[in-house]
């Protein structure tokens, strides 16, 4: 049963996001308990976010990070695009369709999830190379989406510097402090950090609660959205394309450096919890209903990549 579990995290912690609000929602006794829920969940998710990044740069050696030709490629990709829908926003900011463009934003900028490395491993990719380009990858959205963002006026109260100093203020510190915290306790704690480094695959398994609770709030999202039906299709077909498009534009770059596993899951595994956080928080609620999506996607390919190694094949 154990191994039940382990094996089938990921699916498991999708039904339960998604049971568990139909569940809560509809025991009238709960309803009190609402607001102070959401509260919670403000600040749990940065919170998992932290904790998970933290744990997982706990078991890097910076010194033995390395910049590859690969890496730079699949950066080109993931802040290439972004910047070309954001200035598809820019020039239209008025356009109808702007929810769908804002979610296919998110779905291409969004970090490497922090159990890329765990997917990776297990698939028999370069985990090494993989937790490199999540770091470079952290730093680049830390500066690129603050910068996007406000161009494309998602503060519209605000004029262009108070804008990008507070989106900067809010995601600099979630993706860059994790490593700055993790390098400093490898060099100042070095017991401490053993004790981490040995519980570090516990990341994983805090990746599947703050998955649980991502799906709740996706599902939360769609059930309150007031956009209609063909919005909430188009945002599930984007995030659909582009997650076949980064998989498959990763798996084709990561094959000329002879890291077809590594390449796919760099820009293809997303960490959905803080795309889910960045789209509520600065975007259209409903773009959050992107990452809810597009976590339904990767996870369902990286089930069945993980089932397809344990067969063998």
């Amino acid at each position: 049963m154990v191994q039940f579990f382990k094996n089938w995290t990921l699916p498991i912690a999708m039904l339960a996001g998604i049971l568990g609000y139909f569940v809560f929602v509809s025991i009238p006794m709960l309803a009190p308990t609402k607001p102070f829920v959401n509260q919670l969940i403000g600040v749990l998710q940065p919170l998992l976010i932290f904790a998970m990044l933290f744990l997982s740069f706990c078991k890097v050696n910076p010194h033995e990070l390395r910049l590859r030709p690969l890496h730079l490629w699949l950066l080109l990709v993931q802040i290439g695009a972004f910047c070309l829908l954001g200035l598809l926003l820019y020039l239209f900011p008025h356009s109808p369709y702007r929810v769908i463009v804002e979610a296919a934003m998110i779905c291409m900028i969004t970090p490497t999830a922090t159990a890329a490395a765990v997917v990776t491993g297990k698939l028999g990719g370069d985990t090494q190379a993989l937790v490199s380009y999540t770091i470079l990858v952290n730093i680049a959205s830390a500066i690129c989406i603050p910068l996007v963002l406000s161009l494309v006026g998602t503060s519209a109260s605000l004029a262009f510097w108070p804008s990008f100093l507070l989106i900067l203020h809010k995601v600099f510190p979630l993706l860059i402090f994790p490593f700055l915290a993790a390098w400093a306790v490898r060099v100042y704690l070095p017991r401490w950090h053993l004790k981490l480094v040995e519980r570090a695959g516990v990341a994983f398994y805090l990746w599947a609660v703050a998955l649980i609770i991502a799906l709740a709030v996706t599902v939360r999202s769609i059930v309150h959205s007031n956009v209609g039906l063909g919005y909430e299709l188009g945002i599930a077909a984007v995030s659909l394309l582009c997650c076949i498009v980064q998989f498959a534009v990763g798996k084709t770059i990561g094959a000329r450096y002879h890291d077809r596993i590594g390449g796919g899951q760099s820009i293809g595994q997303k960490n959905t919890v803080f795309s889910i956080w960045l789209g509520a928080t600065f975007l259209s609620p409903v773009t959050a209903i992107a990452g809810g999506f597009y976590s339904v996607w990767h996870n369902l390919f990286n089930s069945y990549q993980l089932y397809r190694k344990r067969q063998g094949r």
